[in-house]
């Protein structure tokens, strides 16, 4: 009895410990499940899907539009921004290697899919495994259609963008297996956004394309890269692409400093090389859409809504568009906006943050308007 009494007395401790073991667990997993919850809640979808539509990822090429970080460790490139004031409105205000105040183009649009809230950088260090399987950005501030154009930039080419997705692909295939992987990438949304490094800075602030082509035959050029860009991206199993237009870039603050006169009015020499190169990618993505199979190619035009708030920025609460909010607004960007400028008091009220970027707010109205008006087309 004894004997029964003290195997017992013995065991008893050891059931209790294994309760509160096991009730740290439950609550670990309940907690868990509480931050998981409200993180998709931060990410709540503002773009409903049909029944039958799957968007498993987004992921994003080209330029400084859409770049969150993958120039940080490219210490000879001039375009870069993983330091303040960059990002000071970014949750924990830290610098990320955005081209703004806080969010960009490629974060509302994954958010409004519901999807994550921020859409890191492809070559972010800290990424994990699952990160890349809801998206990642691939795009390089300074990037271009022009391969010329990243040269100059120093940084990477849309065609070492290709590659590195090429290197995505593999590697979901190693977390999820091929089959799943066809999926992501079939189903996934892939926006190209480029062309305005190429106009502002390879054609017009450099000329170093100038004496080759005039503007007609230059657009022609991107053009012809761009299309390819798209089906290389086909070819790799990629369905539902969209297109930015290149943006008004005389408009941009910088431009109208070196180029607008006295009175910094918009370069018009460079926002009509946009406009004819965004007539002439209209149509070939119009036309890429009919002749590949189960495509959905779709031009997103992003230069008339843009312009507009550039022209009337108090229509949306807008106080100054032609300066940014960093340093005098007038030229200042990447390293030229640092630590050492004075920022406005409020960037809300500015287009731009820098002087190329505009603010979170301005990104945040523009991929609105382009949800609004093309979400559909992908489905």
């Amino acid at each position: 009895m004894h004997a029964d009494a003290g195997g017992l007395g013995l065991f008893i401790p050891k059931l209790i410990r294994l309760q509160m073991q096991s009730s740290y667990v439950i609550f670990v997993i309940f907690l868990c499940n509480i931050i998981s919850m409200s993180n998709v809640t931060e990410a709540a979808a503002t773009v409903k899907l049909p029944e039958n539509v799957t968007i498993p990822a987004v992921i994003v090429f080209g330029d400084s539009i859409v770049d969150t970080g993958n120039n940080n460790k490219n210490f000879v490139t001039f375009a870069r921004c993983n330091f303040l004031p960059y990002g000071k409105d970014l949750k924990g205000g830290m610098p990320t290697g955005r081209y703004s105040n806080g969010k960009v183009p490629s974060d509302f649009i994954v958010e409004a899919f519901g999807i994550k809230e921020l859409l890191p950088a492809y070559l972010d260090p800290t990424l994990q495994p699952n990160d890349l399987l809801t998206g990642v950005v691939i795009a390089n501030g300074a990037a271009g259609y022009d391969p010329l154009t990243a040269k100059l930039g120093v940084v990477a080419s849309l065609s070492d963008q290709l590659k590195q997705f090429k290197e995505y692909i593999e590697k979901l295939k190693g977390i999820v297996g091929e089959e799943k992987t066809n999926f992501i990438i079939k189903n996934s949304l892939i926006f190209v956004v480029a062309g305005s490094n190429d106009i502002s800075y390879t054609y017009f602030l450099t000329g170093a394309r100038r004496l080759e082509y005039d503007v007609p035959s230059y657009t022609d050029f991107m053009l012809k890269h761009a299309s390819d860009f798209v089906k290389d991206l086909y070819g790799l199993g990629v369905r539902r692409i969209g297109v930015l237009s290149a943006p008004p870039i005389g408009c941009v603050p910088s431009q109208r400093t070196v180029n607008g006169g006295i009175e910094r009015d918009c370069d018009e020499r460079q926002n009509q090389a946009c406009q004819l190169f965004n007539s002439k990618l209209n149509v070939e993505m119009d036309r890429l859409n009919k002749n590949l199979p189960n495509s959905r190619v779709v031009y997103i035009d992003i230069y008339n809504p843009l312009l507009d708030i550039i022209k009337n920025p108090a229509k949306y609460g807008f106080e100054v568009a032609n300066k940014g909010c960093c340093g005098t607004g007038l030229i200042e960007v990447t390293k030229l906006c640092n630590q050492l400028q004075h920022v406005c008091p409020d960037d809300s009220n500015y287009v731009f943050w820098d002087s190329y970027h505009p603010t979170e707010t301005a990104y945040k109205i523009i991929v609105k308007q382009m949800l609004d008006n093309y979400s559909s087309r992908f489905f």
